[in-house]
Order: C-alpha cells, then sequence, then structure tokens
C-alpha cells in the first residue's frame, strides 16, 4: 500500500507540475519559432526553422526593454530596501516588546493580509495625485513600503528566536534597534531570502498599478513595458512578444533557484517551535 500510495502521490504531484510549468514551456517555445510556425496546425516544441536570434534581437530593440528591466530592477530594490526597513522593527516590537494594544495591532496586521491592494488603488490613485507624484518612480514605490506580510512574516520568525538572546543583548548594552539590525534579522535570514523573493517577484510582475500611474516608457516597469509589444494595426507580433517575456521571467527564475533552500526555510521556519 504505501509503494501504490507514493507512486499516486507522485503522479499527482507531477501532473500538477506539468500543468504549471506548460505555459512556460509554451511560451519560451514560441520565442525561438518564426512567424509561419507560430499557428501551424501540428504541435512541435522544437521549432523546424529556429528564429531565436531575430525574436530576440526584435524583443531588445523594437521597445527600450532594458529599459524596461533597468525601471524593475530600481523599483523592486527601492521597495524592498524600504520594506525591510519598516517591517523588520515592527516585527520586532510585534514579537518581543509586550506593550498595551500589541494584539490589537497585530489584528490589524492579519487585516492588512486579507485587503486586496486593488482595493485600495483608487484612494492611493488620488493621494499620489495630490502630492504630484504621478509618472514618477516615487509614485511606483511609495504604496508598497510597508508590507502587513512582511511584518507578519518576520514577525513569525522572530518569535521562534529564543528570548534569553534578546536580553544578553540588552545586558551588553545595545538598544532595541541595534538588537533588529545586528541580530534579529541576521538570524532571521531565510525569512529575509524567502520575503524577498515575494516581494520582488510580485512587484516585478504587476501590471495593474503600473498601468494606473505611469504613462511614459522612462518609468515602465518591465510588465507594462511589454505591452508596447502590441501593435494595434498589425496585431500582435508573438514571436519577439514571447521573447521578451521570457527575457522578463528569467531573471526572476534565475533568482528563485539560486535561493531555493532559504526560501522554503524561510516560509517554514517560524510555523513551529
Amino acid at each position: 500500500m504505501k509503494i501504490l500510495a507514493g507512486v499516486v502521490r507522485h503522479i499527482i504531484l507531477l501532473t500538477t507540475g506539468s500543468l504549471v510549468l506548460a505555459p512556460f514551456i509554451w511560451m519560451v517555445s514560441l520565442s525561438l519559432k518564426p512567424p509561419a510556425e507560430l499557428f501551424s496546425s501540428s504541435f512541435t516544441l522544437l521549432p523546424e526553422h529556429w528564429f531565436a536570434v531575430e525574436n530576440y534581437t526584435k524583443a531588445l530593440t523594437a521597445a527600450p526593454l532594458p529599459r524596461f528591466m533597468l525601471n524593475g530592477v530600481i523599483v523592486c530594490a527601492a521597495i524592498l530596501l524600504l520594506q525591510i526597513i519598516i517591517c523588520a522593527p515592527a516585527a520586532y516590537a510585534l514579537a518581543k516588546i509586550r506593550f498595551a494594544g500589541r494584539e490589537v495591532i497585530f489584528g490589524m496586521v492579519l487585516i492588512g493580509l486579507l485587503i486586496p491592494h486593488q482595493v485600495l488603488a483608487l484612494p492611493l490613485l488620488i493621494l499620489c495625485y495630490w502630492l504630484g507624484i504621478l509618472n514618477t518612480y516615487a509614485a511606483l514605490i511609495f504604496p508598497f513600503v510597508v508590507s502587513p506580510f512582511g511584518i507578519f512574516l518576520l514577525r513569525q520568525f522572530f518569535t521562534s528566536i529564543p528570548d534569553d538572546i534578546i536580553h544578553a543583548a540588552r545586558l551588553d548594552g545595545l538598544s532595541e534597534l541595534s538588537i533588529v539590525w545586528r541580530i534579529m534579522l541576521p538570524m532571521s535570514l531565510p525569512a529575509v531570502i524567502a520575503f524577498s523573493i515575494v516581494s520582488v517577484v510580485s512587484h516585478w510582475n504587476d501590471l495593474f498599478w503600473p498601468l494606473l500611474v505611469v504613462q511614459t516608457q522612462d518609468f515602465m516597469p518591465p510588465s507594462l513595458g511589454i505591452v508596447t509589444f502590441a501593435n494595434a494595426e498589425a496585431g500582435n507580433d508573438y514571436g519577439p512578444l514571447m521573447a521578451g517575456a521570457t527575457l522578463v521571467v528569467a531573471p526572476l527564475v534565475i533568482c528563485f533557484f539560486a535561493a531555493q533552500r532559504w526560501f522554503i526555510d524561510g516560509l517554514t521556519a517560524g510555523s513551529v517551535k
């Protein structure tokens, strides 16, 4: 029975994994094909005539894709840095400092996890208009500097760190902020890496918010920049479009595989004591 259960489990996992990977594999396949083969009636993953150089060259030149990716790096890095600066002390306070209303504030953080960002889009858009930051990097960064998920994840990890370490640091004369940056964060590196991957992937792929606040290519992130491959008159040039999408997704895939072990540890370590 154990062998049969293992076989069934692996079949389910392989089937689910194949369904998840199928769109990405098809995207890469289309990025290698010439236009004549894109809508061919015969199904083939590899092209009969390789058109990769042409597609990827056009993806990099037809629109300023390197500029879009640089914008994505700037925005994602700034958001992540500000999120860690804000979320780490907040998570430490909720995990290790006793004060009146702590549970109420933590409950508000949990409520924040349940609210989709799209619900707040209109008031945030009006606020950005009042501040005069539309069509700037600030408009792409400002709404995301506080992350309820980041506070929750780091708080759960900080809770698993023994209080004796905190008491020893206080006896050595460290301030509470010094404890956060010099002790808690280094000990919580898996959680920080896990949160970093979630944050970067979320904002690198975000299309909804940039579509509202960005009007010029100078500030377009990759997700919005890919849309510029569409041509209303000639239709979509799907080969370069898929090539551009592959180039945009590739950095995320590489980063995830490089930090996969820490990512899993960071999401699971704070769940049990």
